[in-house]
């Protein structure tokens, strides 16, 4: 995380969500061998971010449609279902990733 993200998340007055898509993005990866650290061993993402004080962020209908009905060439179906929640909500995504700029969502980094 970079300085500036950290020290929002930090913030005691600060709301912070993570995302189903996030988990799910992160579990999926870690199974497959595509992050560098590894989720086995009986550790449970759920129980790290709430540790963390992140409340859920599920996944609604109308996240789904308009994730499916962003324009542009990114396709990644992670990466759009987060797009979508970040402007369904009116919450920024906390994100070194540029690709989130061509669907208008707000990023801090």
């Amino acid at each position: 995380l970079s300085g500036t993200a950290r020290a929002l998340i930090e913030e005691p007055r600060t709301e912070k969500y993570a995302s189903a898509v996030s988990t799910w993005e992160i579990v999926t990866k870690s199974r497959l061998g595509k992050l560098a650290f590894n989720l086995s061993h009986g550790v449970s993402l759920t129980k790290v971010f709430r540790s963390n004080g992140f409340l859920d962020l599920p996944l609604s209908l109308e996240h789904g449609e308009m994730a499916g009905n962003l324009v542009g060439p990114h396709k990644d179906p992670f990466d759009r279902m987060l797009a979508a929640q970040s402007l369904i909500e009116d919450m920024p995504l906390v994100t070194v990733d540029a690709v989130f700029g061509q669907f208008g969502v707000r990023t801090i980094w």
